[in-house]
């Protein structure tokens, strides 16, 4: 992005009376971020999805080297992470820019100094920032203070970029998105909710196989209903009815980064929500198995299941960085493209 803070030629030579000593300085040309997908609409989901295939269907080579060079994308990780953060430096690589790793020890977000400040100042040396963080409220915060485009990696709350690009890997394997059955088994996590809402982007019937009192929040519920009153969206205890004629079956740990200290309680409480052989038959005959990986192998799915013909966890996993590509030509591309 350029940089926007010209100032007049008023007496050049003399520092002191020059106004380019002000806070004009080093702003930017407004920006978008993608925190969430409650914060994009379907054609602009659609555009994302159609221009990540064409990129894909284009391959490596040198044809896309150049779409972003010079451009320099920062990554903070406050969680580990080996999809994300290899994805995400893979595709900008691919478009001819490079990243910049920071430790979340490094930064000290909230702590060696102010989230505002961090976002100001780190402005003026990358062209974007990816987040990979614990509260939803960072990446928020982050955006309403930040002078280029942040994109949420993944928060307590929403996993967008995951969740894009399973519509691309489904869009890839079957065409037509609408009126497709997607079955979440497991928890109600972020992962989860932001499926449910790529789901209602594209015109998927979704549904959530949870245990009760591991839903979704009825505050996420009233805001999805809110945005999407025709989306087709239910939550069901009973793991054997809801993957019924299902098209794609889902499932994710039952134990996400943050909630070690539950691992024993869930182990016992998902326990009838593992996604094994007899579990995935009662799904539609073409039903395929998607997993945002790492698995627990043994736990939410069996490897039967995970290494099963119609799994395509690889594809999965590969076709994050192609939607990242996309993603970030759409966020830094000055014309979108």
């Amino acid at each position: 992005m350029s940089q926007s803070g010209k100032t007049n030629s008023r007496r050049a030579s003399d520092p002191l009376s020059a106004p380019s000593l002000n806070p004009a300085v080093g702003t930017r040309r407004s920006c978008r971020h993608f925190v969430d997908l409650f914060g994009i609409q379907p054609e602009e989901a659609a555009q994302l999805l159609q221009r990540a295939l064409q990129l894909k269907r284009e391959g490596s080579g040198d044809r896309h080297a150049s779409l972003l060079i010079g451009r320099t994308l920062g990554l903070i990780f406050e969680k580990p992470s080996l999809r994300t953060r290899v994805s995400f430096e893979a595709a900008i690589a691919r478009l001819g820019g490079n990243a910049i790793f920071l430790r979340a020890e490094d930064v000290g977000l909230g702590a060696r100094e102010s989230v505002a400040d961090f976002a100001r100042v780190v402005s003026q040396y990358v062209d974007a920032l990816a987040v990979r963080t614990y509260a939803h409220a960072t990446v928020e915060e982050l955006a309403s203070h930040s002078q280029i485009p942040v994109i949420n990696a993944l928060s307590d709350s929403s996993h967008p970029c995951q969740a894009m690009a399973d519509m691309m890997t489904l869009a890839e394997l079957r065409g037509e998105l609408k009126g497709l059955k997607l079955v979440f088994v497991g928890d109600g996590n972020n992962v989860a909710r932001s499926l449910a809402l790529a789901s209602a982007l594209f015109g998927l019937k979704f549904v959530l196989a949870a245990p009760p009192g591991y839903e979704f929040p009825e505050e996420f519920v009233g805001r999805y209903f809110s945005a999407f009153p025709r989306a087709n969206l239910q939550m069901e205890h009973d793991p054997q009815r809801a993957v019924r004629g299902a098209d794609v079956l889902y499932t994710d740990v039952w134990t996400s980064m943050g909630q070690e200290r539950e691992a024993e309680q869930r182990r016992s409480v998902f326990a009838r929500y593992q996604v094994d052989a007899k579990l995935f038959s009662k799904a539609g005959p073409e039903a395929i198995f998607l997993h945002c990986l790492p698995a627990h192998r043994g736990e939410e799915v069996t490897s039967e299941v995970l290494d099963h013909p119609r799994s395509q966890v690889i594809v999965q996993a590969a076709n994050r960085m192609y939607f990242q590509m996309a993603l970030l030509l759409w966020l830094l591309a000055e014309t979108g493209e």
